[in-house]
């Protein structure tokens, strides 16, 4: 207990890639799949999250043994036009989700403010005055996320209380969730036994939507954008080989164990009061939608209107700020700046545009995140494969590469994430090519 204990005091790095993991795309995701599909596909995103961890666990040895940047790594030692295709996806994905995490960010903070003070611009979807006020939201939002980001870059005791608001946040949005699936499980909707049987793989999604919302699942575990920031954040708490443990663990605490609680709590919430037995309908399911249901379905405005949304709200804002640490990261590499200039500091601005999707939300909203995260998950092989041919290059590792029954250990691992990935976009062309 006193090891956990430590290990959560010291760790930080992994903490930072659990914040971005648990965004808008986790939590739409967490609720198509229990609103849509039920109990089914419960075991998706625990499949999801191994996947990227066995990969993190790999980048993390590489940058810690070496102390080498992975972009110069992956440019010098493997390819340079594979380092540029992930610094530019990296980048590209950051900007991309920002256009529903910005519009979710608003939307979740005006639910929450009409419950607790009893102020609405609601009404007329298509209002000027209203998408002003979203508008208004998202500005607030965006400079909470830059001046926290701005901070963190000056490094040091900034970069510390940077971890531990963002251990903090985590635990509150999953004790928002929790509170969440207790009070549905006191309704006595949840059947604890298909619980159990979702978490066993046993079926595969055999229509468009299940398809894509495997892909989203993959997509927002661990995001190509994810696998490029995390190196970064390794290196600028100035952890070296001393810390190669202490980062598997860090990512244990930090990643893995929050995204398995709050994705699964959202999906057995949804799939207790959600689902109708027929996957026919929620099929654009917004988190402010699933928040009045939840409350109709006995929960009341309180869980359903306000701690629910107050949550996700959490989950946005944390994986805002990586993406503007993501966006500053791939600056530094694709245009030499120095980190912590005001060119660093502009470049994590990047995604500010995002901002302007608050106009399109009424008929944007989901619609844009499943799609995007599947595309998300459509590009992690660019990473994990470099990755897993790195982690056998004596010339970059040295007496560091693994061997042995070490080696062998870690290339099947690493090669069955790798095939399970690809075998996932085979998958969901296939069945994309039938659905077209």
């Amino acid at each position: 207990m006193t090891s956990v204990l430590q290990h959560f005091k010291e760790g930080g790095p992994g903490w930072l890639q659990g914040a971005m993991t648990l965004g808008g795309g986790s939590a739409i995701t967490s609720l198509t799949i229990g609103s849509m599909f039920g109990y089914e596909f419960l075991w998706v995103q625990p499949v999801a999250i191994l996947i990227g961890c066995i990969m993190l666990f790999a980048l993390a040895h590489q940058t810690l043994s070496t102390g080498q940047r992975p972009f110069l790594a992956m440019k010098q030692h493997l390819s340079p036009s594979l380092a540029w295709l992930w610094a530019i996806a990296a980048l590209g994905s950051s900007v991309i989700w920002g256009f529903s995490h910005y519009p979710l960010s608003a939307g979740m903070l005006e639910e929450a403010i009409e419950v607790a003070f009893g102020y609405s611009l609601k009404g007329d979807e298509n209002a000027f005055g209203r998408h002003l006020y979203l508008f208004a939201l998202a500005v607030l939002v965006w400079t909470g996320c830059a001046v926290t980001v701005w901070n963190y870059g000056k490094g040091g005791r900034a970069v510390r209380l940077f971890e531990h608001g963002i251990k903090l946040l985590t635990v509150l949005i999953i004790v928002s969730f929790a509170w969440l699936v207790i009070r549905a499980g006191s309704n006595g909707e949840i059947n604890f036994s298909a619980v159990i049987q979702g978490f066993v793989p046993h079926s595969l999604p055999d229509n468009a939507l299940g398809v894509t919302t495997m892909m989203a699942a993959l997509g927002t575990a661990v995001g190509i954008n994810m696998t490029f920031v995390y190196g970064y954040t390794l290196l600028r708490r100035g952890w070296g080989r001393e810390q190669r443990q202490l980062a598997r663990y860090d990512i244990i605490l930090g990643l893995v164990i929050p995204y398995l609680l709050v994705t699964s709590l959202i999906s057995i919430a949804a799939a207790a009061c959600l689902y109708d037995g027929e996957s026919t309908i929620h099929t654009r399911l917004a988190p402010a939608q699933a928040g009045a249901m939840f409350a109709a379905a006995g929960m009341g405005d309180l869980v359903g209107r306000l701690v629910f949304p107050l949550g996700v709200l959490g989950m946005a804002i944390g994986s805002l700020v990586m993406h503007m640490l993501t966006c500053g990261a791939a600056a530094v590499e694709m245009f030499d700046f120095e980190e912590d200039s005001h060119q660093y500091r502009l470049a994590c601005l990047v995604p500010t545009p995002a901002i302007l999707g608050v106009f399109l939300w009424p008929s944007m909203g989901p619609y844009v995140i499943l799609p995007t995260s599947a595309f998300c998950g459509l590009l992690l092989p660019i990473a994990y494969i470099g990755w897993l041919i790195l982690n056998n290059r004596r010339d970059y590792l040295a007496d560091d590469t693994p061997s042995g029954a070490t080696a062998v250990a870690c290339n099947m691992a690493m090669i069955l994430c790798v095939l399970l990935v690809l075998a996932s976009v085979l998958y969901s062309t296939a069945i994309g090519l039938d659905w077209l």
